[in-house]
């Protein structure tokens, strides 16, 4: 069956994820392989590649306050443009952690068997929200939206079902995140799904906010995710770093305003959006369960279902529940 959001395969958004990964190393002093190298006090370095946006506002807060250091670690935290980007980076071996979203990392276990999932440290239904375009007044008036990968094409299709709308009525084009809300403002699309600065940039371009993932029953998870072959070495070294991103957690839990300053300072972001996108935010590290295996399952299904991965990983070893309780806790 032909899918009309047969997700416009972006050669632009390829080249950039392939130059994500060839000057990730920039981010951050010196470079790395996948076991990573000595720091100036003879620790081995560990890479953590992650996006640019408030929800990583708790890694941008443990560098700004060296939290790392004083946990006796060296660890770099190596920008990339997000979304697969990240996981792509540890499987090339410029980063030995990755932050990524659950709908995210599942495809790229596919492709790499080698991930593992250690623990989560966020999650939201709140985070990302619906921006509908000027003089769209009702969802079923949509004809084109817009979309990142993994969470944003999954969020969309639910999105369209609650609202009894078959997705394959609407063209989905699959875009990198800055590019969408100028697609809104010219017209190009209907609406999408995204989290902020884009959220914000969309309204500002005319753009009405329309609700979030959660009226329609989508969570999504943030994971830190390592190769196993690194992992068998560096289990403790892992538990230590993920130990320090917990902390960073109840931190700017307590005191988003000091996390809004580090993701300013460490990306570049506006504090107070910033500090408004944190609220929407629970921070907290955990160990994976059951249930993320259940969840895992339906995101898997459905991207089996649209034919973007030809595999479904095996959940019960690329989820390592209970690693956190047992290294970071």
């Amino acid at each position: 069956m032909s899918r009309n959001h047969r997700t416009v395969g972006r050669p632009a958004a390829a080249l950039l994820t392939l130059l994500a990964l060839l000057l990730a190393t920039a981010c951050g002093a010196g470079t790395t392989d996948s076991a990573g190298t000595a720091g100036g006090d003879g620790s081995p370095t560990v890479r953590i590649a992650l996006g640019v946006d408030a929800s990583y506002a708790p890694l941008y807060l443990a560098a700004q306050r060296g939290m790392f250091e004083k946990a006796g670690l060296d660890v770099r935290l190596t920008k990339v443009e997000g979304g697969p980007a990240a996981a792509q980076a540890v499987t090339a071996g410029t980063a030995q952690i990755s932050a990524n979203a659950d709908s995210t990392a599942l495809p790229q276990m596919v492709s790499n068997p080698r991930l593992r999932a250690l623990g989560a440290f966020q999650s939201s239904g709140r985070y990302l929200k619906v921006v509908l375009r000027k003089g769209i007044t009702s969802p079923r008036e949509i004809r084109t939206m817009a979309s990142i990968q993994g969470i944003g094409l999954y969020a969309t299709h639910e999105y369209l079902r609650h609202h009894d709308i078959d997705p394959d009525s609407v063209k989905i084009q699959q875009s990198a995140p800055q590019e969408i809300p100028t697609m809104l403002e010219r017209g190009d699309i209907d609406g999408y799904i995204l989290f902020d600065p884009w959220v914000s940039k969309g309204v500002a371009a005319g753009g009405d906010l329309a609700g979030t993932i959660g009226d329609f029953g989508v969570t999504y998870v943030q994971w830190l995710l390592a190769d196993e072959k690194w992992l068998k070495e560096n289990r403790d070294l892992a538990g230590k770093v993920f130990k320090v991103v917990a902390e960073a957690d109840r931190i700017v839990t307590k005191d988003p305003h000091a996390g809004a300053l580090a993701a300013h300072e460490q990306a570049q972001l506006p504090v107070a959006p910033t500090e408004k996108a944190i609220g929407e935010i629970s921070f907290k590290s955990r160990a994976l369960t059951s249930a993320d295996v259940t969840s895992s399952r339906r995101i898997v299904d459905f991207l089996r279902e649209q034919n973007l991965i030809k595999s479904a990983p095996d959940l019960n070893s690329v989820l390592l529940r209970g690693w956190y309780d047992r290294y970071a806790r």
